[in-house]
C-alpha cells in the first residue's frame, strides 16, 4: 500500500511538473510573441501625459527642441561714392565749376579757381534745386546735372580780369572816354565809346575818409607819386578830385579788402594799372558811383 501510495504519488508528481512546464513554456512563448508584436501586456509602454499636456511614452526618448534658423543678416549697402571736387579744391576744373554755376544763376562771382565756402553754398544751392543731396560737394550726379545745362565756358568767362562782374555802366560811362568806377562791384572799366577795353578790381576809402562819388576829369598823372600827406608812394597816380587819385596800391595787393584808402581808389594789378596809365589822358572823364 505504501508502495502503490508511493508510486501514485510520484506519478501525479511527475504529471503536475509537466504540466507546470508546459504553463511555464506557454507563458514564454505568449511574452516572446507580446515583444514582436510590440502589444504584449508585460512590455507595453504605458501612456502618460506630459506637463505640456501631450501624451508620451514612458522610457520613450525626449524629442530635441526644433532649431529655429538666425535671420538673415540685411544687406550691406555700398558707400557714397567720392567727391570730384570740395571745398579745399583748386585749379582749373574749379575755375570751370565756378563758370559754370555763374552761368546756371548760383555764382554771383567771376571764377578765382578756388573752392571756398562761397563755391560750396553755390554748389549746395544748385544741387537743391535739382533735388539732389545739398552737401555742398561735387558728386558725378551734381558735374552731370551742371553741365547738362550749361556750355562748356569761353576764356574771357574762365578768366575775368575782375573778382566781381562788372557792374551795368552808369549812363555817363557811355560816351566818349571814360573810368567807369562802380562802387557796388568795386571794379574800375576803361571804356570807350560804350565798350570795355580792360578791367580791375578797386577797392575805397573808409568811412572815415571816403572816395568822392560824382563826374570828374583827370586833372594830372605821376608815374612815381609818393603822398608827402601819408608818406606812402602812390605809383601811376591819375588824379580826379584834388588829393584823391587812381594808382596802383602794395596794401591791397598784398591785404586785399582787409584795408581801405585815404580816399583814393586803390588798384592791386600793378601790370593792368601801368598798360591803363599809358592810355588815359589828362582830362578824360572819370566817373564815380
Amino acid at each position: 500500500m505504501h508502495g502503490a501510495a508511493d508510486g501514485r504519488g510520484v506519478t501525479g508528481a511527475r504529471g503536475g511538473h509537466g504540466t507546470a512546464a508546459r504553463t511555464v513554456r506557454d507563458a514564454e512563448h505568449a511574452c516572446a510573441r507580446a515583444d514582436a508584436h510590440g502589444d504584449g501586456a508585460v512590455h507595453a509602454a504605458r501612456p502618460v501625459r506630459e506637463p505640456g499636456g501631450g501624451t508620451g511614452h514612458l522610457g520613450a526618448a525626449t524629442a530635441a527642441p526644433p532649431v529655429t534658423a538666425s535671420p538673415p543678416a540685411p544687406p550691406t549697402s555700398a558707400p557714397p561714392p567720392a567727391p570730384m571736387m570740395r571745398e579745399g579744391a583748386q585749379g582749373e576744373r574749379v575755375r570751370e565749376l565756378q563758370a559754370r554755376l555763374r552761368q546756371a544763376g548760383h555764382f554771383d562771382l567771376n571764377p578765382t579757381g578756388y573752392y571756398g565756402p562761397v563755391t560750396t553754398a553755390s554748389v549746395s544751392a544748385f544741387q537743391k534745386r535739382r533735388g539732389l543731396t545739398a552737401d555742398g560737394q561735387v558728386t558725378r550726379d551734381t558735374w552731370s546735372a551742371l553741365t547738362a545745362r550749361t556750355r562748356t565756358p569761353t576764356r574771357a568767362e574762365l578768366y575775368p580780369p575782375t573778382t566781381r562782374p562788372i557792374s551795368d555802366p552808369d549812363p555817363r560811362c557811355l560816351t566818349g572816354r571814360a573810368l567807369c568806377i562802380s562802387k557796388e562791384s568795386r571794379t574800375l572799366a576803361w571804356m570807350i565809346d560804350g565798350k570795355v577795353v580792360s578791367a580791375m578790381d578797386v577797392r575805397f576809402g573808409s568811412e572815415l575818409t571816403p572816395t568822392r562819388e560824382g563826374e570828374f576829369g583827370v586833372t594830372f598823372k605821376s608815374r612815381d607819386h609818393h603822398s608827402t600827406i601819408y608818406d606812402t608812394p602812390m605809383p601811376y597816380a591819375m588824379f580826379f578830385s584834388g588829393g584823391q587819385a587812381v594808382h596802383y596800391s602794395a596794401d591791397f595787393a598784398a591785404n586785399g579788402y582787409n584795408g581801405a584808402s585815404h580816399g583814393c581808389v586803390n588798384v592791386r594789378d600793378r601790370e593792368r594799372i601801368a598798360a591803363l596809365f599809358e592810355q588815359v589822358r589828362v582830362g578824360e572823364k572819370v566817373i564815380v558811383y
